[in-house]
């Protein structure tokens, strides 16, 4: 595993990391992982990433992705992991904690993995009114690093699957996922729309998707045969079809989170996105269009959630 490709940002020498480092935190998806090497302040040392998602560890070497990951960070400092390392494919199954969940309680379902100075948070399940399982990975710990203070608060966190969580007293209320990345990919990749579209940026024709499906009886699945035919007729450049496909995925996800929002009364909530920062752009300007102004939180969220998780689990003190 370890000639396996990493790159790393080191702020200080690298022994001096060592020296410092209390905390290694790491965010461990799917397909990537990040670690951040965090001081006695909980401020980031250093950081490294790969390519070692769960599914691109091979034969179940997480062991050796993990050297790898962290080689030069690592020291004696313990090591907390959110994210599907955690689940049922990942190193070791951690089970899921029920909402409404306090960040304090968070973290008593963080889970030792034996043998190693590695301890994994649990991912986070709620069930809607009609009894239906929702579930997140990580998310959980990029809210606990994002909401500081116990006003309401609507965190969205765009992604292959975007959830929309309810904060209120430091506690995550209630979450909802939207499969709109995924959505998207499918539909571009392996559907009869992405025969006319060819790369592009265009803005405007994000909008004007979104600005469709927030139209007042809108049909999604009919309003996305219009990807195909405005291109096809020349009403629309093959080059801002997937925007305006992406816009439409938006607009409907926003107009089904706005029901969502009403059914939980938070409307006075104040909404911040977190996430990759051109996603949580495209985000930013939906939102707008639905007059729901939206705050972009900081990137290093799921180190600073790690951070405050550990403190609450006892593996580091302030």
């Amino acid at each position: 595993m370890r000639d396996a490709a990493a790159t790393s940002a080191l702020a200080k020498p690298a022994a001096t990391i060592l020296d410092s480092t209390r905390l290694i935190a790491i965010d461990w998806g799917t397909t990537s992982a990040r670690a951040y090497a965090l001081d006695a302040a909980g401020e980031v040392l250093a950081r490294r990433s790969a390519t070692l998602g769960v599914q691109y560890v091979a034969n179940g070497d997480f062991a050796g992705a993990l050297a790898t990951l962290t080689e030069g960070l690592s020291g004696a400092a313990p090591m907390l992991a959110c994210g599907m390392i955690g689940s049922r494919q990942g190193w070791v199954e951690v089970p899921y904690e029920g909402c409404p969940a306090r960040f304090e309680e968070i973290a008593t379902g963080v889970v030792a993995v034996p043998g190693t100075r590695l301890s994994i948070v649990p991912g986070l399940l709620h069930r809607d009114d009609a009894g239906i399982a929702d579930v997140m990975r990580g998310e959980e710990t990029q809210i606990v690093g994002t909401v500081l203070d116990d006003a309401p608060q609507l965190v969205v966190l765009p992604g292959t699957h975007c959830k929309w969580a309810l904060v209120r007293k430091r506690t995550i209320v209630a979450f909802s996922t939207f499969m709109t990345g995924e959505l998207f990919a499918v539909l571009r990749e392996h559907s009869i729309l992405g025969r006319l579209m060819t790369a592009g940026d265009d803005a405007g024709a994000l909008a004007r998707g979104v600005a469709w499906s927030l139209r007042e009886n809108a049909a999604l699945t009919h309003d996305l045969f219009s990807a195909r035919t405005l291109p096809l007729t020349g009403a629309l450049a093959q080059s801002a079809a997937a925007d305006y496909l992406s816009g439409l995925l938006l607009g409907a996800e926003i107009v089904a989170a706005r029901r969502w929002i009403a059914q939980h009364a938070a409307a006075d909530a104040a909404v911040t996105l977190v996430g990759d920062a051109a996603l949580c752009e495209r985000y930013a300007v939906a939102l707008h269009l639905a007059n729901l102004d939206a705050r972009i939180g900081a990137t290093t969220a799921s180190a600073r959630g790690l951070w405050q998780i550990a403190l609450h689990a006892g593996l580091v003190h302030s």
